[in-house]
Parts: structure tokens; sequence; C-alpha cells
């Protein structure tokens, strides 16, 4: 399987000749989606979701298809079911040839007075897990961690303490479009205490990697 990291909490995921995408987003779009069979979205909020910009590509290709919560799914109200598939913590499903699971439920608190929303993770053919915005651990071994490195909701502490508990083998850092040079610079030399080994490490934009 490849991995391509795009800006910030988007990925691509490739494999013999399929591709996946998890959390396209203004920031991503609309390269994000050249060829996608299958689209995973973990959450409403507008640095992980482009409601305009998805409804646009699966009017567009009829054969791409969308897994998500129930609170991003009702922005699809037009499409199919066949289209549109509506998932919640524990399910099981294969999107475009690949295996997915789903663990959690809810995004991390922002504050107390900001309403808590739906958040679902992804497990991918029991090897990549991305978290979305949360500090779900599934309770599979994850290979590789797709690690949350900045936001409103989270703390460099908090970071380290749910790459040590999750405990992959491997971990790139998402989540990383408000860091500017310096706090990319920082985070870069934080990431060795999520793991052993230098398992962690951030690429930039673009970079694909193989798992």
């Amino acid at each position: 399987m490849q991995l391509t990291k795009l800006e910030h909490a988007c990925v691509r995921l490739e494999k013999d000749g399929v591709t996946l995408v998890i959390d396209p987003a203004a920031w991503s779009m609309p390269r994000a989606l050249e060829g996608a069979s299958a689209v995973l979205v973990t959450h409403e909020h507008f640095d992980h979701f482009d409601a305009d910009s998805l409804r646009a590509a699966l009017t567009a290709d009829p054969g791409l298809q969308l897994w998500t919560n129930a609170s991003v799914a009702s922005e699809f109200a037009g499409f199919s079911q066949q289209q549109v598939h509506v998932v919640d913590e524990g399910d099981t499903f294969t999107a475009a040839g690949f295996d997915v699971h789903t663990y959690g439920h809810l995004h991390a608190v922002l504050h107390r007075d900001i309403p808590v929303i739906e958040n679902t993770g992804f497990l991918i053919d029991g090897s990549v897990f991305h978290p979305g915005d949360s500090f779900t651990v599934p309770q599979d071994p994850v290979q590789t961690l797709l690690l949350p490195a900045s936001g409103p909701w989270l703390k460099t502490g908090e970071m380290i303490d749910y790459a040590r508990e999750v405990a992959p083998q491997r971990g790139y850092a998402i989540h990383d479009a408000l860091f500017g040079d310096v706090g990319l610079m920082v985070l870069d030399n934080f990431l060795p205490m999520c793991g052993k080994e230098d398992s962690f490490s951030r690429v930039a934009p673009g970079t694909t990697v193989e798992i």
C-alpha cells in the first residue's frame, strides 16, 4: 500500500491501482480526489470536509462512494444509499477493495461551552489508523498511526501520550496546517518522544511512503 500525505489531515491510500481518500478538504482539493474510487470523512469540520467540492465530485462520478457518520451524511440527502454510506462505531465494510473498521464516536473536547460533534476513526486494512480529531485508541493493533499534531483541541503532551497509548510500529504527523516554519521545527523536536527508535516522523504534503 502507498500512502500520500496531502495538506493538513488529508491522505490518499493506493493499492492494486485503486485509491481511497480520507478527509479531503478545501486545502487539499481538487487534487485529493483525482482518480479516487472511495472517500472516508471523519467529521464535519471545514478542515476535514468540503461539502460543496465533495457533492460536485460525487455528482460528476457516480462510481465514487462516500463512507461517513450520520452528521456528515446528512449533507448528501439527494444521493442514493449505494453512493453515500452511513457508518457508526464498530462497523466494518469494504471500500474500493480496502477493508475498513470504524472506531470511536465523538470529537475531542474543544471547550466545555462548545457542543461535541460526531467523529469516526478509520482503520484501513488492519494497518493504517486515521483518528480524525480524537484520542480514540483502537482495540486492535495499529501498524501506522496518522497522528494529529496541532489544533485548538490538542496539546503537545496529549499528542505524545496518545501516540504512546496507541503504540504503533510507526506514525506520521497530520493535522499540521496551523504550524508555520518555527512550529514545524518545534514539532520535529517532540516527535521522537512519541515512540521508539524514531518511529514517528513528519513528511511534507505530496510525499508518498510505502506502508
